[in-house]
């Protein structure tokens, strides 16, 4: 099926975009994909091994490249403030909120937070708050670009029991903190819209791409037969990281992008071309998305606009 590819990425050149959890999967494909066209891209990445890896990857598939890793540990609030503090960017173009975990063991951020909800959700919460006056210098062209996935159908927040400290189920945590990430977007298009700022919030999904995010959390419990049957589960029917990440990159550099957006692959939300996706309707819930924005201010510190 035709449609949009890693071709029709515009000219990136100028612009300097920031990749969370770009070392591997969805967000290193990402990364690379910008670099290739121009762009000067910051690899933010929790292991420092991994993400120096990276750097030398994208280095050799993509010569002359201006790519650099950066440490930024989204469990820890103390990094992310770090990790903003020490970018030396005046102006951020590009923020692609990608680094995540999905249906892990029952664990705790280092500041208290279930995990999921914490990293993949308040993490990029506090990040993007860091980074937004940068963005807002970057003016016209400016995005953000978080990723959700069609998991969101699992549930959504409850703001009586953000952390599920009553009872935890993995596969629930990852699916609310996934709803998280799409009334994140929302909101923050309402209020960048009420302000009027340019910069553009919009929201993408994978649909089923072959990454080591399926099988981490068997892995964290040594389950080598289920992290065995994910693994060629993920061989038989997931579209590659490549593929993947067409839909992020399309939110992130397409011209017909709108705020709030949310792209996904056109056939059954599963593979195939970036389109516009189908989502559930509580992700555009004004009085979730504003209860969300103000919990969330208050458990990271961050407020802005």
């Amino acid at each position: 099926m035709n449609g949009w590819t890693a071709n029709d990425i515009p000219d990136q050149s100028g612009r300097t975009a920031v990749v969370t959890g770009a070392n591997s999967g969805i967000g290193h494909a990402t990364a690379l994909e910008l670099a290739r066209h121009g762009a000067k891209v910051v690899l933010a990445c929790r292991d420092a091994a991994r993400g120096k890896a990276a750097e030398e990857r994208i280095r050799a598939a993509a010569p002359g490249a201006e790519v650099r890793f950066a440490p930024l540990d989204l469990a820890d609030l103390a990094s992310v403030r770090e990790f903003a503090e020490d970018l030396p960017d005046d102006r951020v173009d590009l923020l692609v909120n990608n680094a995540g975990v999905m249906a892990l063991p029952e664990r705790k951020t280092v500041d208290g937070f279930e995990m999921q909800f914490g990293t993949n959700h308040l993490g990029h919460f506090a990040l993007t708050g860091l980074l937004l006056p940068r963005l807002r210098e970057a003016g016209p062209g400016a995005r953000i670009v978080t990723l959700s996935s069609g998991l969101h159908v699992l549930g959504t927040v409850d703001p009586r029991d953000l952390h599920m400290e009553h009872r935890y189920r993995r596969w629930i945590a990852y699916g609310r903190s996934k709803s998280a990430n799409l009334l994140f977007t929302h909101e923050l298009a309402r209020r960048l819209g009420a302000a009027g700022s340019p910069v553009v919030a919009a929201a993408a999904h994978p649909g089923y791409a072959s990454t080591n995010l399926q099988t981490a959390g068997v892995r964290m419990e040594e389950r080598a037969l289920a992290e065995r049957g994910v693994e060629l589960l993920n061989s038989a029917v997931a579209q590659s990281a490549a593929e993947g990440a067409l839909p992020v990159l399309h939110a992130a550099t397409a011209p017909d992008v709108r705020p709030d957006d949310f792209f996904g692959p056109r056939l059954l939300m599963w593979r195939g071309a970036p389109a516009r996706s189908w989502r559930a309707k509580w992700t555009l819930d004004d009085r979730a998305s504003a209860g969300l924005w103000a919990v969330s201010e208050r458990l990271t510190g961050v407020g802005y606009l």
